[in-house]
């Protein structure tokens, strides 16, 4: 069963990469199954699911008159952690880095507010391990990158609302994608961290107007990171490999 799931994994990859890396451009219509079967060494069964997938997550449009063409990105699920695998895969772009980041923008302030309000003992303990492990990895080196999500994704499930919920498992790929950007500046984690206690510290103090105010601030930041990657013309993070870790710092001599 799980070579069958490998299968129709590699070969989902594959076509989604194809569609979202431009192969296949809006309104064209990708090749015949049993070209696709050809060309990725599968049955009609694994590409025909393969299709499914890729209709479901707006890529493709499927039907007797207009045959299987691919859709214009507006109709792309970007909340899909594969559509987002994908386009990191396939290079990201200052537009799109820019949508994330005016997302954040609306979606982050309003659910670390609602968590000012109504975090409970247990969900401040689970940010506080993993504001402990983003430390710990600047310090003696480790996975920043996982542990920061922890945080953000933390923040969100605090708020105790079932929308914001979703959204934070849909925006985990997204906010991945920024953290990554953010760790290849040298001194881009050491000094967001101060920033993620501000407003873990407004969250413990019941103070929703801090906490918002708060995570405006390390929203900002972290978007002066993403441009001055940007304009170092740095190679950009892919999703489809592990979170790089972070070095232990060097001792004084």
């Amino acid at each position: 069963m799980n070579a069958v799931k490998n299968v129709h994994g590699h070969t989902l990859d594959l076509l989604g990469e194809a569609i979202v890396g431009g192969r296949y451009p809006a309104g064209a219509a990708i090749p015949p199954e049993p070209m696709l079967c050809e060309q990725f060494g599968v049955s009609r069964t694994v590409v025909r699911e393969a299709v499914k997938s890729l209709v479901a997550k707006g890529l493709l449009v499927t039907g007797p008159k207009v045959g299987t063409r691919v859709l214009p990105e507006d109709n792309w699920n970007w909340f899909d952690p594969s559509v987002v695998q994908w386009k990191s895969k396939m290079g990201l772009t200052r537009e799109f880095l820019r949508d994330l980041q005016e997302l954040r923008r609306v979606i982050e302030p309003a659910g670390v507010r609602l968590a000012a309000l109504r975090a409970t003992a247990a969900d401040i303990a689970a940010i506080e391990a993993a504001y402990a492990g983003m430390k710990q990895a600047i310090e003696q080196g480790g996975d920043y990158v996982s542990n920061d999500l922890r945080f953000h994704q933390g923040l969100l499930i605090a708020g105790h609302n079932r929308m914001v919920v979703q959204m934070s498992k849909a925006l985990g790929a997204l906010l991945r994608t920024a953290f990554e950007i953010s760790t290849t500046r040298p001194d881009g984690p050491a000094s967001s961290l101060p920033l993620h206690r501000a407003v873990l510290d407004a969250v413990i103090a019941r103070d929703p107007v801090a906490a918002e105010k708060a995570s405006l601030v390390l929203i900002d930041g972290a978007q002066d990171d993403i441009e001055q990657v940007l304009a170092s013309r740095r190679k950009l993070p892919s999703l489809s490999a592990p979170a790089p870790r972070l070095k232990a710092p060097r001792a004084l001599a």
